[in-house]
C-alpha cells in the first residue's frame, strides 16, 4: 500500500505531468479511489474519468510545461500536502500552487488544489 508521501508525488509527477494517456490511466487508477473527488478553482471533477480528463486538458493547453515539487511532501496523518510550480520545463515556473489530499485505505478520495497569487 502507497504512503501518503508516495501518493501525494504520483499525484503530481505521474497523473498532473503525465503526457501519455495510458501511462497517466494507470497512475490515476493506482493511486485515486474510484470516486475521488478533485476541487480546484475552476470546480469539482469527481471520478476517474473525470479526473483524467481534467489533467489532460491542462497539459493539453500548456504544451512544453511541466509540474515540479516545490517543497517536501507533508504528511499529518491521513493528510498530505504538497507545494508545486508549472511553467516551461527548464524555464522559471508561471504558476505555483499547492495540493491538499485526503488518503483513505492508500487511495486518494479528495483532493484540493489551490493556485496561489503571483
Amino acid at each position: 500500500m502507497a504512503t501518503v508521501a508516495e501518493l501525494m508525488r504520483a499525484n503530481l509527477l505521474e497523473v498532473f505531468n503525465e503526457r501519455d494517456d495510458d501511462r497517466r490511466a494507470k497512475a490515476i487508477a493506482a493511486t485515486y479511489a474510484t470516486d475521488v473527488e478533485f476541487a480546484d478553482p475552476e470546480g469539482v471533477a469527481t471520478g476517474h474519468d473525470e479526473l483524467n480528463a481534467k489533467a489532460k486538458g491542462l497539459l493539453d493547453q500548456s504544451p512544453g510545461f511541466v509540474f515540479v515539487p516545490d517543497g517536501p511532501v507533508l504528511v499529518n496523518h491521513d493528510l498530505g500536502h504538497l507545494a508545486w510550480a508549472f511553467g516551461p520545463e527548464g524555464a522559471p515556473p508561471v504558476v505555483r500552487g499547492i495540493d491538499v489530499a485526503l488518503v483513505e485505505d492508500g487511495l486518494v478520495t479528495k483532493l484540493y488544489t489551490m493556485v496561489l497569487p503571483a
